[in-house]
């Protein structure tokens, strides 16, 4: 799914921008307009996904004409939030592997009431996260 929400876009003195979303509470940064811009859908995007996934009703995107930015600098843009490629990248669906350890770890850990999946799961995280 496809949404369109009105964001601002106010220039930081360090040539950074920090942007708002009028119709949820929502704000981030990026570290110039473009990286502001690609923050922004990213930050609604995870936004919209969380409120449809708990059952929360969207707001309406409000009109970009009637936003009136708090700062004398900002600026009213409209955000394209593409879910479609968030859940590619963020898809909790469980994919079935099969692996190869030796028998004692298995029974070694069968022994201690393992769970293979999670520790697998904790192990790449972590090695994701080097």
């Amino acid at each position: 799914m496809k949404y369109i929400y009105p964001a601002i876009f106010y220039p930081e003195g360090d040539g950074r921008f920090s942007v708002e979303f009028a119709d949820f509470e929502l704000a981030t940064f990026g570290e110039d307009l473009a990286d502001a811009m690609s923050m922004a859908a990213d930050a609604a995007a995870g936004r919209i996904f969380s409120m449809l996934r708990d059952g929360e009703k969207l707001p309406e995107p409000g009109n970009p004409k009637k936003i009136k930015p708090d700062k004398q600098n900002g600026i009213v843009s409209l955000v394209y939030i593409d879910l479609d490629s968030l859940k590619v990248n963020h898809d909790e669906t469980p994919v079935k592997k099969t692996l190869t350890i030796p028998s004692w770890l298995n029974k070694a850990a069968e022994r201690k009431n393992i769970n293979f999946s999670s520790t697998l799961k904790d192990a790449l995280l972590e090695k994701l996260a080097q």
